[in-house]
């Protein structure tokens, strides 16, 4: 297959630097879905915006060393490169992140709107969206690329985690991902392990999306796939930090669907088996390598 005819997918939305306690990494849920969509075969463009500084010419020379493609970053001379401040508490990270930076005014690149026609999917989140203008940004690029699957990861960081505007996007979407703590922020209710499957149908009736993927952390992860709901049981690993576990698994879940014919049982074995490998790692953009089927070798 030509690189041409590998799968394009754009992803958009913030690109940053994390800083965690043992240094700077490179970060942003649509920077680290890329990051993995790459390692998986498929084609990332990332649709997105740095600064005029030294932190975005290293993002943007980090995009080139990992074969992902940067026509779609602009740069901008009156902006920041974004960061994130991240405090772990046994492995669980809480974000303070920096505001009206690059990424919150990202404009649609000549390359973008030439190929999101031929897009096979574009991957959105909820954090990028805080402000007006990228709303409209998000919803141009949407109606450019009507074929395409619509993948929104929720990803709510307080106070950029307004109820509507997820469920606006929410509806927008096919595949939806999102973890416990946000379906039980969504649904305004605790529900245990038990009961995900019934909030899950909750969360896919009032979205009207016909795929919902849950991941719970060390309880596991599930997929609402056209009524049949699927349920994998995690193992426990030694945690070292889980920033970014939920962009690998979703980059994992988005090649399994693109595949076509997969099981979602499949599909989530490799999620899991990525994700559980990802908090093994410090920041969210660890190397490693798959086989041929998109399984982890190391």
């Amino acid at each position: 297959m030509s690189e041409e005819e590998v799968p394009q997918v754009l992803c958009f939305g913030e690109i940053l630097w994390d800083s965690l306690p043992r240094g700077l990494f490179p970060g942003g849920a649509p920077l680290n879905v890329a990051y993995h969509l790459r390692k998986f075969g498929l084609r990332p463009l990332l649709v997105s915006s740095v600064g005029r500084d030294r932190l975005g010419e290293e993002l943007l020379q980090r995009l080139e060393s990992w074969g992902i493609g940067t026509q779609g970053v602009a740069v901008d001379p009156d902006r920041s490169t974004g960061s994130s401040r991240v405090t772990l508490a046994s492995g669980s990270p809480e974000f303070e992140v920096a505001t009206d930076v690059a990424w919150d005014r990202i404009e649609l690149a000549t390359a973008v709107v030439q190929t999101a026609a031929a897009s096979a999917a574009v991957v959105f989140g909820t954090l990028a969206q805080r402000f007006p203008h990228n709303r409209a940004q998000l919803a141009s690029l949407l109606q450019l690329c009507p074929a395409a699957i619509k993948v929104l990861d929720v990803n709510l960081r307080p106070p950029f985690d307004a109820g509507e505007l997820v469920w606006d996007l929410a509806r927008r979407a096919d595949l939806v991902k999102l973890n416990d703590h946000e379906l039980e922020v969504l649904l305004g209710c605790p529900s245990t392990p038990s009961e995900f499957c019934d909030a899950v149908r909750q969360f896919a009736d009032r979205a009207e999306v016909r795929q919902v993927c849950l991941t719970a952390g060390a309880l596991g992860a599930g997929l609402l796939l056209d009524g049949r709901w699927t349920w994998r049981a995690a193992r426990p690993v030694p945690v070292r930090d889980s920033v970014g576990a939920g962009d690998a698994f979703l980059a994992a879940l988005l090649f399994g669907r693109l595949r076509g014919n997969e099981s979602p049982e499949r599909t989530l074995r490799r999620a899991c088996r990525l994700s559980r490998f990802i908090v093994t790692q410090d920041g969210a953009t660890p190397e490693y390598r798959l086989d041929s089927e998109g399984n982890l070798v190391a």
